[in-house]
């Protein structure tokens, strides 16, 4: 490599690293308890445990849907139902309620219930603290915006690792992998720890880099669903005012039309009319396959509301399905207990490097373009002044 390439690819590396380290940190602090939400969650008794029937089948022994909604609406005289969602491995069952079908996230109410029984279980009363690590996480408390910005940090984390990886790969081959030179002074040690553990997490740190880009872009994805396949998938009912909350039909009528609509399928939650996920006059079940993989790419079926009849079932398109798939990728939220211990160790060793690469900015800040270059080619065998 020139020496012109090694000074631009570090000017790269330097600055893409210094503007995302900040903020770099915090996601991956704040991620490391939201990878165990779950857990967490069951831990502080917000989850029912599932008992081996799936609610959203039918058969003995499961209440209507019908039966299910009505008792929630009991609970919120005067709110209208929002969202239906299932637990495929057990007789849960929410039910998400507002003031109006468009009512904001901080307006909705959800009640959990066995579908079984149709005794309501509990309330959902997130976690304070959760709640707090989930939206710092999420846009920073600065709604779109902060997750347009985040999205912009998480770009420049991907360059600053491929930058990293073409920088010093060549010249860290002087060096057996793995060593750490430990009888040299304190900043030739943590270079060589920076540039090991850069190694260890770098596939994976681009992996949820990159997922955590694509949910950043959420909002302008749903939007463009909207407005594309949804709007081609209710083009006839253009026009027309929204369906009133009294004049819904069944519950069970709408999900056996679904259901027969897309055979071999699970239904994962009922957007009610009026919302993000659904028309004005639409139940929208979303449907998912029952492997481990298509249990991630959902499928709507537009059902009438008033009738109860199908209007249009299609699979989401690719940039939704990459939303869909990259959700739970992001915090390893799809191969149990084990896959998230594996995420909570890369994300620590991801710290350490972020940490070390700022400690060795700091502790030659002041030095010369040249000089850095010269620690670079030398794997730091030389002292840089």
């Amino acid at each position: 490599m020139t020496q012109a390439a090694v000074r631009a690819w570090f000017l790269v590396h330097k600055w893409s690293s210094i503007v995302c380290t900040a903020f770099l940190l915090m996601l991956c602090i704040t991620g490391l308890p939201l990878i165990f939400h779950e857990e967490i969650d069951r831990l502080a008794g917000e989850t029912v445990a599932a008992t081996g029937i799936a609610s959203s089948g039918s058969g003995p022994g499961l209440l209507p849907l019908d039966v299910m909604l009505a008792k929630a609406l009991a609970q919120r005289p005067g709110e209208v139902p929002l969202f239906m969602a299932f637990d495929n491995a057990g007789p849960q069952l929410t039910v998400t309620t507002g003031p109006a079908p468009d009512a904001p996230a901080s307006a909705m109410t959800l009640q959990i219930f066995d579908r079984s029984t149709g005794k309501l279980t509990g309330a959902a009363d997130d976690s304070v603290v959760m709640n707090f690590l989930l939206q710092l996480h999420t846009d920073m408390f600065l709604g779109l915006p902060g997750m347009l910005f985040l999205g912009v940090m998480g770009l420049l984390f991907c360059t600053a690792i491929v930058s990293g990886l073409v920088l010093y790969a060549p010249f860290m081959r002087k060096l057996d992998f793995g060593t750490i030179r430990t009888r040299r002074n304190t900043r030739v040690k943590w270079l060589d720890y920076h540039n090991l553990l850069g190694a260890v997490v770098l596939a994976w740190a681009v992996v949820v880099g990159l997922t955590g880009v694509i949910n950043t872009l959420a909002t302008p994805i749903i939007q463009l669903w909207q407005r594309g396949e949804l709007a081609s998938m209710t083009a006839a009912y253009a026009g027309r005012p929204a369906l009133a909350p009294d004049r819904y039909g069944s519950l069970d009528r709408a999900m056996a039309a679904a259901r027969a609509a897309r055979p071999g399928t699970n239904p994962q939650f009922i957007a009610f009319p009026g919302g993000t996920f659904s028309s004005g006059h639409h139940y929208a079940v979303f449907l998912q396959g029952d492997t481990p993989l298509t249990e991630r790419l959902l499928t709507p079926a537009l059902i009438d509301a008033e009738t109860g009849t199908l209007t249009d079932i299609r699979p989401m398109p690719w940039y939704a399905q990459a939303l869909l798939i990259s959700q739970p990728l992001h915090f390893g939220d799809y191969g149990g207990l084990p896959l998230k211990l594996l995420w909570a160790v890369l994300d620590v060793f991801t710290i350490i490097v972020l940490g070390s690469g700022l400690y060795l900015w700091l502790g030659r800040r002041r030095a010369s373009v040249a000089a850095h270059i010269t620690e670079i080619e030398s794997g730091a065998a030389v002292p840089v002044p």
